[in-house]
């Protein structure tokens, strides 16, 4: 009986938990419009669906960008997302974004450092 109740509770939880996922996708541009290779790229969940379920869910990944700048997490949970950029050469980016869609790219164009000035 128990079995039973377990197999109808999973059938029941697993596509709610499936709706509740969205693929992620983060592409770096510099100000030229050019992709910005080899950058740092971490994302922190940091809420939107229920603490119960968070606690198996993973909640920071840490990643690089490709030759053509883009970064892929295959599957997060909807919510909001911390998306952090550290990339040489450039100002480091962070921002948090709402992600309810099923499938989003997010758009991130860095930015050159800024000029360096002394007191002396």
């Amino acid at each position: 009986m128990r079995k039973l109740i377990a197999a109808v509770l999973l059938t029941v939880a697993l596509p709610t938990l499936a709706d509740d996922k969205t693929k992620l996708s983060i592409h770096v541009t510099n100000e030229f419009d050019k992709p910005v290779a080899n950058a740092s790229v971490i994302v922190k969940f940091k809420q939107g669906i229920n603490p119960i379920k968070m606690s198996r869910i993973r909640k920071e990944w840490e990643l690089r960008t490709s030759q053509e700048g883009m970064a892929k997490i295959p599957s997060i949970p909807k919510g909001k997302v911390l998306v952090q950029i550290i990339a040489k050469n450039y100002q480091t980016f962070g921002e948090t974004f709402d992600v309810t869609e099923d499938e989003r790219t997010i758009e991130i164009k860095l930015n050159p450092p800024q000029a360096q000035y002394s007191a002396h």
